[in-house]
C-alpha cells in the first residue's frame, strides 16, 4: 500500500531518520532514535510502524526493545523478525480507519501514558 507523501513527511519530526521498508509485501516505517513519551526508560529507541493490519491488530508499534513506563505493559511479541531485525510489541489496540500516521502513531505512544 502506498501512503501519501505529506503523511509520511509528518513522521519525520518524532525521530532522527525515517525510511520505508518492504517486506513480506507489507510497508513498515523505521523511525531511527524515535523520541518516547516522558516518564519512559529508555527516552528513545528505534522503532518500525505497521500501519496494516499484523498479528490480530488494526496497527502495530515494533520497537527495538522493551520500554519501562510508570507501570507494567504486556509485551505480547518478544523477538519478532522483521526487515532482518528483531522486535518487541505490548498489547496496544489502536482502532480508527481515517487515522493519518501521525495519529496512528501518537496513538501508539499514547499507550505508554494510560493504563490497559
Amino acid at each position: 500500500m502506498s501512503y501519501p507523501t505529506e503523511q509520511i513527511v509528518a513522521l519525520k519530526s518524532y525521530g532522527d531518520r525515517l525510511s520505508a521498508v518492504t517486506e513480506g509485501g507489507m510497508t513498515y516505517f523505521l523511525l531511527e532514535n524515535l523520541r518516547l513519551p516522558d516518564g519512559c526508560n529508555p527516552i528513545s529507541c528505534d522503532a518500525l510502524l505497521c500501519p496494516a493490519p499484523k498479528d490480530g491488530y488494526p496497527s502495530r508499534l515494533y520497537l527495538s526493545t522493551q520500554v519501562g513506563c510508570g507501570f507494567p505493559r504486556n509485551w505480547n511479541c518478544s523477538n519478532a523478525r522483521i526487515v532482518d531485525r528483531n522486535w518487541f510489541a505490548f498489547s496496544w489496540r489502536v482502532e480508527g480507519t481515517a487515522l493519518t500516521l501521525q495519529e496512528l502513531l501518537v496513538a501508539h505512544l499514547a499507550g505508554f501514558a494510560k493504563v490497559g
